[in-house]
């Protein structure tokens, strides 16, 4: 006889059984997908990172990366470019008809006129850089350039020792007054190659001088400063009708300048060695090459250096002598490469 009740009676239906869930597919097939509320728990993507001062996200969570601001170019002023190519022709103008008033016993004029570029480079440099106390340096920097002038038109022996010697005894006094004053010491780390170049490039100008003592000084000069001139007035000619292309966009110059102006400046130098005594075309245009070239990289120099106190946040200083800066430039250091050049391959 078989019992009145089920031999599971009194068992718990769910001790060995899973519990029954809703009503699916028949056994060996996978389950349905869960319609349920998804709240993301059930698959991460990646792992959670924490963040500073905020929760944790994932990579997916991440912002794409915003397209970078682009810089719009400083427009290039044609008046303005027309101006500094006339003030760079007058620049070499005076100076190269300075240098065929020398002779000897007669060196004083042309010591005068030198002596007047450099005054204008201090004011320009100076207010361009603005070095600790400004006014100190700029005293040191005159001071420096007549003593400079004066030992190139006295000294026994025409070289450049004594202009280095005025060079160093600048810089060193020029570092000394700002050290003077508590508000500029701090600052004079900073500005010592700013005190350097000025001093140097005043300076430079007096191997002008010298050049004239040695022979074929005169008419090297004649060469180099004519090259330099021309290749300044070119290179910004072309900046005020086609500055293309940009080197940056913040500097209004552009490479067709600076090319065009090396170019044009080194075969007027060839042309004038074949009229000067002393000089082939092939002479004449190694040592044009040189000064030109080296006037108009110092020129565009300048621009980079301006572009970059602007960007640094400094204060634009006083227009002309900002704009003055990039001739006077080219010529300080056009000068000692003329020296060079004449020296060694002459």
């Amino acid at each position: 006889m078989f019992p009145s009740t089920s031999p599971e009676t009194g068992r718990d239906p769910w001790a060995d059984d899973a519990r029954p869930g809703p009503a699916g597919p028949s056994r060996g097939y996978p389950p349905g997908p869960r319609t349920g509320p998804d709240d993301g728990s059930a698959e991460r993507k990646g792992p959670r990172r924490l963040r500073k001062g905020g929760p944790g996200r994932r990579p997916d969570d991440e912002p794409a990366d915003a397209p970078e601001e682009e810089v719009p170019p400083v427009p290039v002023r044609r008046p303005l470019a027309l101006t500094v190519a006339g003030f760079a022709a007058l620049l070499g103008t005076g100076l190269v008809l300075g240098a065929q008033t020398a002779g000897p016993g007669h060196r004083l004029p042309f010591a005068f006129i030198v002596f007047g570029v450099q005054l204008l480079f201090v004011l320009a440099w100076t207010m361009a850089m603005r070095p600790p106390a400004l006014l100190v340096v700029a005293l040191i920097s005159a001071g420096a350039a007549g003593i400079a002038d004066a030992a190139a038109v006295q000294s026994e022996i025409a070289g450049l020792a004594p202009l280095g010697y005025a060079a160093a005894a600048g810089f060193v006094l020029g570092v000394l007054g700002q050290l003077v004053r508590r508000v500029d010491r701090v600052r004079v780390t900073d500005s010592l190659g700013s005190t350097l170049l000025i001093v140097v490039g005043v300076v430079s100008f007096a191997s002008l001088i010298v050049l004239s003592r040695i022979p074929k000084g005169t008419q090297a000069i004649t060469v180099c400063l004519t090259a330099t001139g021309v290749a300044l007035l070119v290179a910004r000619l072309t900046d005020a009708v086609a500055p293309l292309p940009r080197l940056a966009p913040q500097v209004p110059r552009g490479a067709a300048g600076v090319v065009l102006g090396a170019m044009l400046g080194t075969l007027t130098s060839a042309v004038l060695g074949s009229y000067l005594v002393g000089f082939t075309p092939t002479s004449a245009a190694l040592v044009g090459l040189v000064t030109a070239a080296t006037a108009v990289l110092a020129d565009l120099a300048v621009g980079y250096a301006e572009a970059g106190r602007l960007m640094a946040g400094e204060p634009p200083t006083l227009w002309i002598a900002r704009h003055m800066q990039g001739p006077l430039g080219g010529f300080a250091l056009a000068a000692p490469a003329a020296y060079a050049m004449c020296v060694l391959f002459l």
